[in-house]
């Protein structure tokens, strides 16, 4: 009984795919035809060239059946009969010759091909996003965003002068490319597999330790093809990336930030460290030129999503960059900045969702979003209370300061919560979810 119910089972599948190739968009059914119609046009053309006139013996022992099988059976049943017999073989054929083509690829049998197929056809339709920030955040949202579309482009800091990354552009020179490897990694099709390698940091060896072999694979790349733009292309077609990932500028920029007690701190990684608040944020060299296909990015870009990242240290830094400032204001596109869960101890310690949209727009010097999307229910007692001892809090919604701004507030539950750590992140599937249903439907033209 069990062994007929899986047989079933097999069999509904079985017809289910047979049918998924019959899905529009494919455009598997028009080759179908083609391939028939081209079959029997080889036939008859070597029967014509043989000169043994087999054709006109075919066409009457054809002729002689047809009318042999319309005496036995009428016309209504037998024609029906022939014609699916024969769509049979011919879809039936094409089957067998996918699964063969599925077999020497080495298809994952859980994925069929056909699956495969629509998948990256829906993902090729998908909407054109560009996402601007850096750090973690950002990766976390790519994550979710590729099974929406493969139409994604990520625009990375490169302002990162810490741990490995510091270490390879002092002792080397090259741009830093921690931010870009994450991104790469959330992009990737085997994510889970590319993650772990790319994160791999050495534990043993002169000068390896500390490094992270995707950091060592994008130096390596950047010497070979000669910077750090085209070494992330030729990573991605390595790596089949769904989407690109470019650094905001090829410019070698180090931020600086001046607190409110005069002090001037240089070095992104010395920033959060140096404790106080932030008065005014830079960069040397200042106003950096921005990569030219990051700019064409965003002004061909039908969606733009700022964040989620440290406010001065992840998204800030881009918008140094006037380039690219520049041409997110004038995008006449849907913008939306997703703000932080929890303040960040030495960057927005105290900062409400306003505080960090009006940064924002100072550093922009013009209105770069039109909406801000913020987290709804606040995090477990003993988060709360983990992230207090941080002196970290969750960033509070002002709503009359938000309406002042003029910005649309969205607001859903976004985060997932590590109950054991007591930390909180934000959920790459909830996230993307939720921004491409505010693109789908809220969203309306300037006027």
């Amino acid at each position: 009984m069990k062994n007929s119910s899986l047989s079933s089972k097999k069999n509904i599948r079985s017809r289910n795919r047979f049918f998924k190739w019959l899905s529009p968009g494919l455009f598997i059914k028009r080759w179908l035809l083609l391939s028939a119609s081209g079959f029997f046009m080889a036939v008859m053309g070597t029967a014509i060239w043989s000169k043994l006139t087999p054709i006109y013996r075919l066409l009457s022992w054809i002729s002689e059946f047809l009318e042999f099988l319309t005496t036995v059976l009428p016309s209504y049943i037998s024609g029906p009969v022939v014609l699916i017999a024969g769509v049979f073989l011919i879809f039936w054929g094409q089957s067998r010759t996918v699964d063969s083509i599925t077999d020497v690829l080495g298809v994952d049998k859980d994925k069929q091909l056909v699956d495969m197929l629509l998948d990256r056809r829906r993902l090729n339709r998908g909407t054109k996003i560009v996402v601007v920030g850096g750090g973690t955040g950002l990766s976390t949202l790519l994550r979710g965003l590729k099974e929406y579309s493969s139409n994604i482009t990520a625009i990375v800091t490169v302002a990162d002068d810490g741990g490995s990354s510091g270490r390879l552009r002092e002792e080397l020179g090259v741009l830093p490319p921690g931010d870009i490897r994450n991104c790469l990694a959330a992009l990737a099709d085997e994510e889970e597999l590319l993650t772990e390698l790319f994160q791999y940091r050495f534990e043993a060896g002169t000068g390896l330790i500390g490094h992270s072999f995707g950091n060592l694979f994008l130096t390596v790349m950047s010497e070979i093809t000669g910077d750090l733009e085209q070494a992330v292309m030729a990573s991605s077609k390595v790596l089949a990336i769904s989407g690109k990932v470019l650094p905001a500028t090829l410019s070698d920029v180090s931020l600086w930030a001046e607190m409110e007690d005069g002090r001037l701190i240089e070095g992104e990684s010395n920033i959060p460290q140096a404790g106080g608040k932030i008065k005014n944020i830079g960069c040397m060299p200042a106003n950096p030129p921005a990569l030219p296909a990051a700019v064409k990015a965003i002004q061909e870009a039908e969606y733009i999503i700022i964040g989620p990242g440290s406010l001065y240290t992840s998204i800030i830094p881009n918008l140094l960059v006037p380039e690219i400032r520049n041409a997110i204001a004038k995008a006449d596109v849907p913008r939306i900045y997703v703000c932080n869960i929890m303040t960040q101890p030495g960057e927005t310690e105290g900062y409400s969702v306003a505080d960090h949209i009006r940064e924002i727009d100072r550093i922009g010097k013009q209105k770069l979003f039109d909406a801000v999307l913020v987290h709804r229910k606040p995090p477990t007692t003993l988060s709360l209370e983990k992230y207090a001892l941080e002196n970290s809090h969750p960033v509070h919604l002002d709503r009359q300061e938000i309406a002042k701004l003029n910005r649309r507030i969205v607001m859903a539950n976004v985060m997932e919560e590590d109950e054991v750590r007591g930390r909180v992140r934000h959920s790459s599937s909830q996230l993307a979810r939720v921004l491409l249903r505010w693109y789908s439907g809220k969203w309306q033209p300037k006027i």
